[in-house]
Formats: C-alpha cells, structure tokens, sequence
C-alpha cells in the first residue's frame, strides 16, 4: 500500500498509478486516455511506464442555463453527446436552448482538440482497451461523462485510473466500469490537491508538449521492441 502521504507532484503520481497497473504493460490493444488538462502529466507517465500511446479524451458538460453546475448531458471527443433525459425531462428544457448549449461547448471543445492535436484526428478506441486517467476524482462528473462518452466509442475494456480519490466515488467507478484504480483513498478527502506537495495548474502548452513527447518515444519503440521481441496481446 502507497500509503496516504501527498505526491510530490503529478509525475510521481503516475508512476504509482502505473504501477498498479502492470498487468496492462506491453500490449497492443491499450491506449492512454487523459484528461486535460491536469490528467495529461498523469496520463504521461502512467503511458511510458505501461510502454502505451498517450492522447487526450475532451469532455465538456452542457450546463444547464442559469444553472450551469447542474449537467444536463456532455459531449466529448469523436462527436459523442450523452444527454441526462431526467435533468432534461424534469427542468423541461426547450430543444433550441439544449442545441444552443451544444454548439457553444462543442466549439470550445473543437478549440481545445485543436489546440492540443494540431488537426490529429482522435484516436479510434473500437476494441482496444482504453484507461482513462486523471489526476483525481473528488465528485467525479467530469470522470463520469467521460465513463459515459467513451462506452459510446466501442472499447472492449474501460478502466479508470487516478491518483488518488473521495472513497465513495471510487466504489461508486466499481460499478460503472471495467476496473477502477484508486491509489489512495484519504478519509477524510477535503479535496484532490490536498493529496499533491505541488499542485501547480497544468497549462495548454504542457499538455501539447507531453502528447508530442509520447508521440516521439514511440517513433523509437520499432527499434527497440526489434531487439526485446514483439509486444504481447490482449489476455
């Protein structure tokens, strides 16, 4: 057990989230999925421990107006909306004012892919398994309507990976997904950043520079997987 001390910072806190997950190292059908942006330098170093492609999963919730803390649906990358039709039934949201919402978020969203992608197309995640990660989960919604986008996407296995979290929200990931990976669950939780000796906000430019690095390591991996033998497949 890791324990309940703080991480140093983000970087360390992916090495221990990647060493938790070693059994998914190696492996062809895997990919990295962070969210930004201070997911990315977890996700980073979580991808080069597993020897995994790292890219970015955008999720932006559709706040209902006059009320934006309250997620009517949200949209992600690849197109996906996944709409609340209870909020959406219960408040009785006018359909123009639910596409109104969208096409805001949704060049916002755009704005940030291509920010971050510089016109990469997002990766296809149909039968692979995706691991979706973050730097914690306090409540978890943005973590859930990622959950919620990606199902849509076809993956054959999603699993959630952080940190550290609220313990209850950590159960609750049991039931919505694949496998949860919670490094440490602190009770009481107060908050993410009260689990990081440097909690320092992740900007745009880091984020780009830890998916080119990724990018670039694995342009090496050919040369390197030649002299070890090739990578394993799924199990």
């Amino acid at each position: 057990m890791y324990g309940e001390r703080q991480f140093e910072n983000r970087d360390e806190a992916g090495r221990v989230v990647g060493d938790r997950l070693r059994a998914y190292a190696d492996r062809d059908d895997v990919i990295i999925l962070a969210l930004p942006r201070g997911g990315t330098p977890v996700g980073y170093r979580v991808a080069r421990v597993l020897g995994a492609p790292l890219d970015v999963f955008l999720v932006r919730k559709l706040g209902v107006p006059g009320h934006e803390e309250l997620a009517m649906g949200a949209i992600a990358s690849s197109g996906v909306r996944v709409l609340n039709d209870e909020v959406l039934s219960y408040l009785s949201v006018d359909r123009k004012v639910l596409e109104g919402v969208t096409e805001r978020e949704r060049r916002e969203l755009d704005r940030r892919e291509g920010e971050y992608r510089g016109g990469r197309p997002p990766p296809d995640v149909r039968g692979m398994t995706a691991i979706l990660v973050d730097d914690g989960l306090a409540t978890g919604s943005t973590m859930r309507a990622a959950v919620q986008a990606l199902k849509q996407l076809g993956p054959s296995r999603i699993v959630v990976a952080v940190p550290t979290a609220a313990p209850q929200t950590c159960e609750e990931f049991a039931g919505e997904v694949d496998e949860v990976v919670c490094a440490i669950t602190p009770e009481p939780f107060y908050a993410v950043g009260a689990w990081y000796k440097d909690f320092s906000q992740t900007s745009d430019d880091e984020v780009r520079e830890l998916l080119g690095a990724r990018r670039a390591e694995l342009e090496q991996e050919p040369i390197l997987r030649s002299e070890a033998g090739p990578k394993r497949g799924a199990s």
